[in-house]
C-alpha cells in the first residue's frame, strides 16, 4: 500500500497564510519605508499574483491611488506619501520640480494642489500631477530624504517663470539663509536653458538684482518684504531686518536712532495669546530704551507715505 500524496489534493487555511505571509511581511516593510504608498511592480517583485493583488483590493488592504500605484490601507498620506505616489505614477526617470521641489527644500511652501513632477518625453500626465517635460542633465538632479528632485539652482530658475516677482525673493532669500543659495550656478542654469522661458529668466535676474541690493535681506514674509520696499522707495536709511534685541525679536532696527518697527498682521498677530505677547514685548523694548513703531499690513500697503513720515520723525528725533 503506498503512502498518501506528497502532492496535497486541497489547500489548507494555514496554507494559504503561509503562502501569502512572505509577500505581506514585504508590503508592509514596503509601506513603513515608503509613507503607505507602494507600486505594482514592487508588489510584483514581492510576489503577488494579479490575483492575490485583486484580493487585496477587494478587502481594501490596498487603495488604488493611480495606475500602477497603490496606498496601503487607506488614501490619508502625507506630503512625502502624496510625492512618492507621484513619482511611481510619473514612471521611470520621474523628478520632483518647481513648487514640490522648492517645498521638498525647504525654500518655500509645499505644494498642496497637482504634484510638479519633470519627466523626459512625451507621457499622458496621471491624476493629480502636473507634468513638465524637460533633459534633465545629472548635476541638476539630486535626492533628498530619498526622493530624486531638481537642485535648489534649477528649482529656483523653474519656478521663476510661474511665481510673482515677490513669492520669488522671498524664495531666493530662504535659499540665502540656509546658505543653499549658489548664484554662479543659478547663472549657469539660466545659461544651459537660454531662450526656454525668456520671462522666467528676466524675473530670475530682476530677483537677483533685488537680493544683491539688499532689499530681501532676512525678510520672512511678504509683507517684510513690502516694508523693505518701502524704504528704499522713500528713500528712508537702510534699516537692519528681523534683529534680536535681548531676545526679542523686531521686523526692523535702526540702532542708531534706537527706533524699531513691528509689522502687525491678523494672521499672525490676531490672536490674544499674540496679543498679549506683543504687548509684553513692546513694554520690555521700551524699558530698554527702544522707540518702537508699529504698523499693519494696510499701513505698509495703503498709507507708504505715511508709514514712511512716521518713521523719518522718529529718526530724526532726538533719543
Amino acid at each position: 500500500m503506498t503512502g498518501p500524496s506528497s502532492e496535497p489534493r486541497e489547500v489548507t487555511v494555514d496554507k494559504r497564510q503561509q503562502l501569502h505571509a512572505a509577500p505581506d511581511a514585504v508590503l508592509a516593510e514596503l509601506a513603513e519605508r515608503q509613507c503607505g504608498v507602494v507600486s505594482r511592480r514592487q508588489l510584483e517583485a514581492a510576489g503577488l499574483t494579479p490575483s492575490m493583488l485583486r484580493v487585496r483590493l477587494e478587502r481594501g488592504t490596498l487603495v488604488k491611488l493611480n495606475r500602477g500605484v497603490y496606498a496601503v490601507g487607506h488614501r490619508r498620506l502625507n506630503p512625502r506619501g502624496v510625492r512618492i505616489a507621484a513619482l511611481f505614477a510619473a514612471g521611470p526617470g520621474a523628478v520632483l520640480s518647481h513648487r514640490d521641489a522648492a517645498g521638498v527644500h525647504g525654500i518655500r511652501p509645499g505644494n498642496d494642489r497637482a504634484t510638479d513632477v519633470t519627466i523626459e518625453g512625451k507621457r499622458v500626465a496621471p491624476n493629480g500631477i502636473r507634468l513638465h517635460r524637460a533633459a534633465l542633465p545629472p548635476d541638476e538632479v539630486t535626492r533628498v530624504d530619498g526622493l530624486p528632485l531638481t537642485t535648489v539652482e534649477r528649482t529656483l530658475v523653474d519656478l521663476a517663470a510661474m511665481l510673482p516677482r515677490d513669492h520669488l525673493g522671498k524664495a531666493l532669500h530662504e535659499a540665502d539663509r540656509q546658505r543653499l543659495l549658489d548664484v554662479p550656478s543659478i547663472e549657469a542654469v539660466m545659461e544651459r536653458t537660454r531662450g526656454r522661458t525668456k520671462t522666467g529668466h528676466a524675473a530670475m535676474r530682476a530677483a537677483l538684482d533685488d537680493l544683491r541690493a539688499g532689499e530681501l535681506q532676512l525678510t520672512r514674509s511678504d509683507m517684510e518684504i513690502v516694508f523693505a520696499r518701502l524704504i528704499r522707495d522713500h528713500a528712508l536709511p537702510r534699516a537692519r531686518l528681523n534683529v534680536w534685541i535681548d531676545e526679542r525679536e523686531v521686523d526692523a532696527w535702526w540702532p542708531e536712532a534706537g527706533v524699531a518697527v513691528e509689522l502687525d498682521s491678523w494672521r499672525d498677530h490676531g490672536t490674544r495669546r499674540a496679543f498679549q505677547r506683543d504687548r509684553e514685548k513692546g513694554n520690555l523694548l521700551t524699558l530698554r530704551g527702544v522707540r518702537l513703531l508699529r504698523f499693519t499690513h494696510r499701513d505698509v500697503v495703503e498709507r507708504a507715505a505715511l508709514v514712511a513720515a512716521q518713521v523719518r520723525a522718529a529718526l530724526a528725533a532726538q533719543p
